[in-house]
Parts: structure tokens; sequence; C-alpha cells
């Protein structure tokens, strides 16, 4: 199941898509110990490398247990992209340099005319991607959207201009990006681009569990791409490679397993950023944790007023019927 992005070796086929506060190092190597073949991090602003603001350089840092990992950039200057991937590829310990041509957010998007706008213009698609490959010698890497709306689904001739310029892989997420998030990601589409490059795609969008795995792999593509399929559940990872690797479906994680990891979370979010920040953040995570759990949503709302991590462990303790 191993393949590779240039001459990075990917051990399975299954990633971790970065997510604009969430892929953190304590996040990451979660998802990493359950069995991610390849984690990429939260995004990272060109124009903030630039500036050298402190909080962004911290956030191009790795720590050696996350190999392989991915770090992502964002920008539409191609000047200010190109200077912040020869940073990382000076400064960081990242193994691949990924370019955001999908994120559908409006500051991105629209205001910064980055993002998901680019694929507007394969033509500057063509010209950023050529730029960056030039200027690093790490491997880089694009990921796109199907197109902007559905009358401009352009996916195929943006992948072709991204193959043309020198990118190792393409990650396609099956959405345009006036969809963002709703309605079902189009695997037509990916499938397509599938068949008209030669460089490993990676599809991305809608992956839950081993069934919905099955149908986007379907498409041809090389490895899958779980966003929002892993928050609250890292566990995705430790599924899919035991059911594809070894042939094994394995059960869901149990109460205890889940308040375990919870913790920590907890402690390792605490470690990186400290206490106020990450119970902060832990109040999103916990809540995904339990999210689908029978009468959980009174206990989420519960969680996301309390002010003390110790107070979550006690609710948490309550309702997953937890002795210590």
């Amino acid at each position: 199941m191993e393949w590779y992005i240039g001459d990075v070796k990917i051990p399975n086929q299954f990633v971790l898509a970065p997510m604009a506060g969430v892929c953190n190092e304590a996040f990451r190597l979660l998802c990493k110990e359950m069995g991610a073949g390849l984690i990429m991090a939260e995004m990272v602003s060109d124009k903030a490398i630039g500036f050298q603001n402190e909080k962004t350089l911290k956030m191009t840092k790795v720590n050696s247990l996350e190999h392989p990992i991915s770090m992502q950039i964002f920008g539409a200057d191609i000047e200010s992209l190109v200077k912040a991937a020869k940073y990382i590829d000076e400064f960081s310990d990242a193994d691949i340099i990924d370019i955001n041509m999908g994120c559908p957010v409006n500051k991105v998007a629209k205001k910064a005319k980055a993002g998901s706008s680019l694929l507007l213009d394969p033509d500057k698609v063509y010209e950023v991607t050529k730029a960056v490959v030039e200027a690093v010698k790490k491997p880089v890497t694009v990921k796109i959207r199907i197109g902007w709306d559905e009358n401009h689904i352009n996916a195929v001739t943006n992948a072709k201009m991204i193959e043309k310029a020198g990118a190792k892989a393409i990650t396609v997420h099956g959405r345009t990006r006036n969809q963002f998030y709703s309605g079902k990601a189009n695997y037509d589409v990916i499938k397509e681009v599938v068949e008209a490059v030669k460089i490993p795609v990676v599809g991305n969008g809608d992956v839950v569990d081993i069934e919905s795995a099955k149908r986007l792999l379907a498409t041809g593509c090389k490895a899958i791409a779980i966003g929002r399929g892993s928050l609250g559940n890292p566990f995705i990872f430790r599924e899919l490679t035991s059911y594809f690797l070894e042939g094994k479906e394995i059960a869901r994680p149990s109460k205890e397993e889940i308040y375990n990891t919870i913790i920590r979370h907890h402690d390792m979010l605490k470690n990186l950023k400290g206490e106020h920040l990450a119970m902060l953040e832990m109040r999103n995570h916990t809540s995904w944790y339990l999210k689908g759990m029978p009468n959980s949503s009174q206990i989420r709302g519960q969680i996301c007023r309390l002010t003390s991590f110790e107070e979550v462990k006690k609710v948490l303790k309550e309702y997953l019927d937890i002795n210590e």
C-alpha cells in the first residue's frame, strides 16, 4: 500500500487533511499514532511567514514523530508564496510543501484572492505551482477543489496545469468552492482527474467510515484525505488501516478509550499551547468526540460553557460512566 510523493515514501493510503484551527501538533500526533500514513499541518499564510510572525513560524515546526508530514501554505502573490516556500524548505523539517488552492472561506478566497479563487485562472495555477517547484528542493503538491461553482468545474484542466508545472501529487476535494462543505462530494470528477494525469491523486470529501472510503478509492485515486471525518474520531485511521491493510474490521472505541483519548488530547494541547488555549480548543474537540452518542447534545452544550478542564472531566465521567 506504500506510495511516493517525489522521493518521500508514504506508508499507506490514508492522509489527515489539513484543517485550520485543528491540525496542530497534538491532533496530528493522535492521528499518526492511529495509523495515518501522511499528516498535513494546518495551512499557514505566505504573508505571515514573510513578516516573520512568531505564531506562524511556530506552526511550521515539526515533531520528529510526525514524519512524513506536509506543510501547507496559501497565498496569491507568486513572489510571496515563493518566499514562504523557501522558508519552509530551509527551516522546517516538513517533508512536503503543499499549496492550498482549495480553501473556500471568504477571507482567503475572496479577500486575499487566494485558496480556491486561483481555480478560476488555470494559467495562474500553472505559474504559481511552477514558481514554487523551481524554488525549493522538497516535493511540492497542490490541493484543489473541482471548480469554483457548478458552471466552472475545471479540475481536469487545473490538474493538468499542476502536473505540467512539476508538482508531485494533487489532492482533489470533490466539491466546488460555492458548495463549501454542503451537498455531496463529486467522485466522478475526481475519477476524471485520476484518468487525466500521471502523478498521484489524493481524493478528498465525505469519507467517514470503511464504506465511504471504498467508494472514494474506487475512483482509482492513490490515497484518500480525511478531514471532517476525523474530528473527534482519530480512530478512523486505525479502522481503515486495519481493514484495508490487514483485512480486519475492528470494533469502535469503547467509552473508556474515548475518555482517555480526550484526556490525552487535552494534555498534549496543554503542553503545546498552555492551559487557557487548550481548554478553549478542547471544548470543541470534546463535543466532536461525543457527537452521535445517545443524548449527547445536552452534555455537549454543557461542556461548551465550562471554564476548567477538571469540570469537563467530571461531566465526562458521569456521562460516560467512567470509574477511576
